[in-house]
């Protein structure tokens, strides 16, 4: 703008100069010199409109550059906005999925505690590994607590039911060493006898098996039958003489008239 207006000062006073030599060296007359001057304001005054348009069209495109800008940086504040708002609704769905992510594992942890109480586990008792239920362990374990407390009666009804309830069990062989040993207890010695030979009879090869005949063998001398456990503690020494239910056999036998 003031490039414009010092342009114009500059054409002005270069037509003034030029009109006032001419008027003092009565060079033109007077009408040709008003005709002269006429023009020339003509000129500058075309001129000064030209300015003033140039002037008005460059203060209207300042304008619309300063409302430009002004919409561009509405436009900026607006889009960071809605990045902001944005941002902060990523941060909200990713709290809320790790929320949904704990929930989910605490379900599967309780989902998993809960059938593990009732899918089978492995179970090693006396040596061998075998496949059983949470019920029927907690059952078989329950009735040897109580043997282990001196309830012979409660133990021997525990041994009893369970071995009813799970007749293929492997834990059949010890349910029937600590039942005849419960038996024992009460003086029942013939029951006794019958669940010790059972054991071994089903089960030769188990780690109780020694003990079970030489049970039947202590069975028998109560029962006064001398021979009997003479010949049990025979079968004894001659199925199992690695073992130490033999050598203690072998010192009955010495006593046994």
């Amino acid at each position: 703008m003031k490039t414009l207006r010092s342009t114009f000062g500059a054409v002005a006073c270069a037509l003034a100069c030029t009109v006032s030599p001419l008027a003092h060296a009565g060079l033109f007359e007077d009408d040709e010199a008003r005709k002269a001057i006429l023009d020339m304001r003509q000129r500058l005054d075309a001129s000064q409109l030209r300015l003033t348009e140039e002037l008005r069209k460059s203060n209207e495109d300042n304008a619309q550059l300063r409302r430009s800008m002004l919409d561009l940086s509405g436009q900026i504040e607006m889009l960071r906005g809605e990045l902001a708002r944005m941002r902060g609704q990523g941060e909200q769905y990713a709290r809320e999925l790790a929320e949904v992510q704990r929930t989910q594992k605490d379900l599967s942890q309780g989902v998993d505690a809960r059938l593990s109480k009732f899918e089978p586990s492995k179970i090693t008792v006396d040596g061998r590994e075998f496949v059983a239920d949470p019920a029927e362990k907690q059952e078989f374990d329950a009735a040897l607590a109580v043997l282990r407390k001196g309830e012979f009666g409660p133990a021997q009804t525990a041994f009893l039911n369970f071995l009813k309830r799970y007749p293929q069990s492997g834990y059949k062989a010890p349910a029937l060493f600590w039942l005849g040993n419960a038996q024992y207890a009460l003086r029942n010695y013939k029951d006794a006898i019958t669940n010790f030979r059972l054991l071994v009879a089903t089960d030769s090869e188990h780690v109780r098996a020694p003990e079970a005949v030489l049970a039947i063998a202590n069975c028998q001398v109560e029962l006064k039958d001398t021979r009997g456990a003479r010949k049990t503690l025979e079968d004894l020494i001659k199925a199992y003489p690695q073992s130490e239910a033999s050598l203690v056999a072998k010192d009955r036998l010495t006593k046994l008239k």
